[in-house]
């Protein structure tokens, strides 16, 4: 599975999914930590890459594009999880 991280979620997270196996980049590693919304799911989209974030905006930018993709996983509770938790 392909795998783009959001900024607000730790790179740990794409080392953890690396680590089993899947395809995981963290947008920093991309240059991407200061990009809209919009870009990092457009990005997530050209890649092929289901999107993980804490941010409940990219469900509703998702929404009003009306597009089919790409898939986004909320992770909720972040508060005292570290990255492997996470994965």
């Amino acid at each position: 599975m392909r795998f783009l991280i959001s900024n607000n979620l730790s790179p740990l997270l794409a080392d953890v999914l690396k680590g089993a196996g899947h395809d995981a980049v963290h947008v920093c590693d991309l240059g991407m930590q200061a990009a809209p919304d919009e870009a990092v799911l457009e990005q997530a989209r050209s890649g092929g890459q289901v999107l993980i974030s804490a941010g409940t905006d990219f469900g509703g930018i998702l929404s009003r594009s009306k597009a089919a993709g790409p898939s986004v996983i909320l992770i909720r509770r972040l508060v005292g999880r570290r990255a492997a938790q996470h994965a």
